[in-house]
């Protein structure tokens, strides 16, 4: 039986490979984390190589003779950590589902603290980055995007976006992710009824390379923060947005053509030279397009899509069942 998976997403992260893999097994070996997921069980560590040039996929090939529960699942191109994610979710099987990013930069020996914390009923628990060790070109965006998430969402969470993460299995099987929703997993889980529970973890100076994430990840965080602020609410009810959108422009648009129609009966205006009739000509107009919208919205929310929107170069090490998992 496969207690624990532990997924690893990463790309051009050659160097760091050989000392994670080395710090992973000794956390997996620890007899604390042992006795919390009982003797004799076993675990797997999905290795998610993210389309990396870097020869790294080579290297973790040449792992798994030596450590047979290591498995690896290649990307023909790089398509972002979210990908990498839903990859290593699909072809997970243990109970309890670790992530924890390639850097080095979190702390394996924390693992037994987040499925202690698990056991205690909760779903997901988060890792907080309470004392980072990274530029204030990092952490000052950081800080305002956890600010933000946890102001609009309600979630009382200090590090959203925390590589170090505990699952439960059933939990990681029913997330739908894409574009960059990584960042946002705790909001979606809560959303879903999981309870959500965050500690803080150690977190170390980063030791090769540089970070993978550029200034970009501001406006794709925006796009995926409103994205996800709308699934978590209107995903079932696109009417519910859309159409309160629809009625309140209808509503306005119909209110300055009467009113505008009765100056023209009661006054002798003329209308053809009014701006204002073509304001409530155009409020009517985007009114329809608004409900117009929730209605498709509701014929496309009753048909749900497990596509992640990646393509699987290579597996190694993983069963006929789970390879075929992946490709669908």
């Amino acid at each position: 039986m496969t207690a624990l998976s532990v997924i690893v997403p990463f790309y051009n992260e050659r160097e760091s490979l050989p000392e994670l893999v080395r710090r992973l097994y000794e956390a997996l070996e620890d007899r604390r984390l042992r006795g919390l997921l009982g003797e004799g069980s076993g675990f797997e560590v999905i290795m998610v190589d993210d389309g990396s040039t870097d020869g790294s996929s080579a290297l973790v090939r040449e792992m798994i003779a030596g450590r047979p529960e290591i498995r690896l699942v290649s990307f023909r191109r790089n398509y972002g950590k979210t990908a990498a994610l839903s990859a290593g979710f699909r072809a997970a099987s243990g109970e309890v589902v670790i992530t924890i990013d390639a850097d080095l930069q979190d702390d394996p020996g924390e693992f037994a603290a987040l499925v202690a914390k698990l056991r205690e009923g909760y779903d997901l628990v988060s890792g907080w980055k309470q004392e980072r060790q990274d530029p204030l070109s990092k952490t000052l965006p950081s800080k305002l995007f956890n600010l933000t998430t946890r102001l609009f969402s309600g979630i009382p969470l200090h590090d959203f976006n925390c590589g170090l993460k505990a699952y439960r299995r059933e939990l990681a099987a029913s997330l739908d992710l894409r574009g960059e929703m990584h960042r946002y997993i705790p909001v979606l889980a809560q959303w879903n009824g999981y309870r959500v529970a965050e500690i803080p973890v150690r977190h170390h100076p980063r030791r090769f390379g540089k970070s993978k994430f550029g200034t970009a990840r501001f406006f794709t965080g925006l796009f995926d923060f409103l994205s996800v602020m709308f699934i978590t609410r209107y995903l079932r009810s696109p009417m519910h947005f859309f159409g309160m959108a629809g009625l309140s422009s209808f509503a306005a648009g119909l209110g300055i053509s009467l009113w505008v129609t009765v100056d023209k009966l009661m006054n002798h205006r003329p209308v053809s030279n009014r701006p204002i009739l073509f304001l409530g000509i155009l409020l009517i107009i985007l009114g329809v397009q608004f409900v117009s919208t929730g209605l498709l919205g509701e014929m496309l929310s009753s048909r749900p899509s497990r596509s992640a929107g990646f393509a699987v170069r290579e597996t190694a090490n993983l069963g006929d069942e789970v390879a075929r998992r992946l490709e669908e």
